[in-house]
């Protein structure tokens, strides 16, 4: 589209080469009518050129229209892209916290299985009641599903990580590797300057768009001006084709024609119209953009502060926990508190350590979804690079 609204910008040139015969009636000739007329043929060749000149901005209107246009549709490619990345990068880290909270659950089972055997002596030893190791059974096989449910989850995050690379789920194959509690995530610096929203991709598709229907709403202004259209042609036309080139059967044509519509039927003012409101349309559209821009900003810097903090307190609550299990254990241990008591500290510890793990892949998340909010981070891009865009 871009090439062919640009090649009006330049002169249109073209060869034809070809014969007619006919027979033309006498009357035609200014003859009698019944005057006997043979027939005649004529070859043709013939080299054309024309061009119209831009007065009033038809044509470089258009031109602007197609290249906005063009503009838009890259910017749209690039929207779909970043958000495909973004799509890719979150369900990597929500893959590397479900491996993080598979492995506690796996170490918690072991715990379940150590508490299993513990009870089961003391049990032996008549120092518990059967209830006692009932309920350590029960906690052991609960984790263990607990583990199996959350693999499961894994595999669906998996299999959707695949279709999201382009790959079939049965060839694709991930390494497990948890999220730790160390895993670098990107600082979000304070004071993001509000520029570097006209570098998302949306928005700077809303604003080619804005600029092609301005460019429209002059091309059919252009429609009710003068339009000056310069023709040409040369060649050579005889009756007999060996004698088609020679010097004395040439012929040419030279013409420039302005043209102007004196009465349409009210089109060319209904173009303006139809013009003008797609360009209100655009604009209404693009101010929607920059401030879907700016509240998605808004959201994910408040989702990010709020899963910062909550990470925080969070970190003190396992450290905690933690110490309350291990209080727990040695008092079970030495016969001073029930085994309720226990696994009841237990239990806390292992809720609060996955919602720690769970949070580390929130937080991971939210940046990333903060970096597609700016439209591909918070870096300027370089001067010749935004020069260029």
């Amino acid at each position: 589209m871009l090439r062919g609204a640009r090649a009006d910008r330049l002169p249109q040139l073209g060869a034809s080469f070809g014969v007619t015969r006919q027979k033309q009636a006498a009357v035609d000739r200014g003859q009698p009518a019944g005057t006997p007329v043979d027939p005649s043929t004529a070859w043709r060749a013939s080299l054309d050129a024309s061009y119209e000149v831009d007065l009033f901005g038809r044509v470089s209107n258009t031109v602007d229209a197609a290249t906005a246009d063009a503009q838009a549709v890259e910017a749209t490619y690039r929207s779909v892209l970043l958000a495909l990345q973004a799509d890719v990068a979150q369900t990597y880290f929500q893959l590397r916290a479900i491996d993080a909270e598979v492995e506690l659950l796996e170490r918690t089972v072991g715990l379940r299985d150590e508490n299993v055997r513990l009870t089961d002596k003391r049990y032996s030893a008549g120092d518990i009641s059967e209830l006692d190791l009932a309920r350590a059974r029960t906690e052991a096989a609960t984790t263990r599903a607990e583990a199996l449910a959350r693999r499961g989850d894994r595999a669906q995050l998996e299999h959707g990580l695949a279709l999201l690379l382009g790959k079939t789920p049965a060839a694709f194959s991930f390494e497990r590797k948890p999220l730790t509690s160390d895993a670098l995530v990107p600082q979000v610096p304070a004071g993001l300057p509000s520029a570097l929203l006209e570098r998302r991709p949306d928005v700077v598709a809303a604003q080619a768009q804005l600029l092609a229907a301005t460019a429209r709403v002059g091309q059919a202004r252009s429609a009710i001006f003068p339009a000056l259209a310069l023709t040409a042609s040369g060649g050579y036309v005889s009756n007999d084709l060996e004698d088609l080139f020679k010097w004395d059967v040439r012929t040419w044509l030279a013409s420039a024609v302005l043209s102007l519509p004196i009465f349409d039927g009210g089109r060319n003012r209904a173009g303006i119209a139809r013009a003008e409101a797609a360009l209100e349309e655009s604009v209404a559209s693009y101010r929607q953009s920059v401030l879907a821009a700016f509240g998605d900003v808004e959201n994910s810097l408040s989702n990010l502060r709020s899963v910062r903090g909550q990470a925080e307190e969070l970190n003190n609550a396992v450290t905690a926990a933690r110490r309350a299990a291990d209080l727990a254990d040695k008092r079970y241990r030495a016969g001073e508190d029930s085994y309720l008591t226990l696994i009841d500290a237990q239990r806390n510890l292992l809720a609060i350590e996955r919602q720690a793990v769970q949070l580390r892949g929130a937080w991971a998340s939210s940046t990333v979804g903060l970096i597609r909010a700016l439209g591909g981070g918070w870096e300027a891009p370089p001067p010749q690079t935004a020069a260029a865009n």
